[in-house]
């Protein structure tokens, strides 16, 4: 079975950079990145499968770009 979740991002500054992310374009769960350690955490406290997929994919975005994307989609 498929998964696609999707995120954008509502808030960056040099502490933090908050996405917002779910299934779709549902939005409800918020992702909390370091953007001094990459760090990633959610603020339900639940790091599952979609909040570990959709942190790989910004990470490996920012990486390849300097920046972090203002949305994203995972698809699988």
């Amino acid at each position: 079975m498929g998964m696609m979740v999707t995120a954008r991002r509502v808030e960056a500054d040099a502490d933090e950079i908050r996405y917002e992310f779910g299934f779709e374009d549902r939005f409800d769960r918020i992702l909390m990145i370091d953007p001094s350690t990459l760090e990633a955490r959610v603020a339900d406290g639940d790091f599952n499968a979609p909040a570990s997929a959709i942190t790989a994919k910004i990470v490996r975005l920012w990486r390849s770009s300097g920046e972090f994307p203002a949305r994203v989609l995972f698809a699988s």
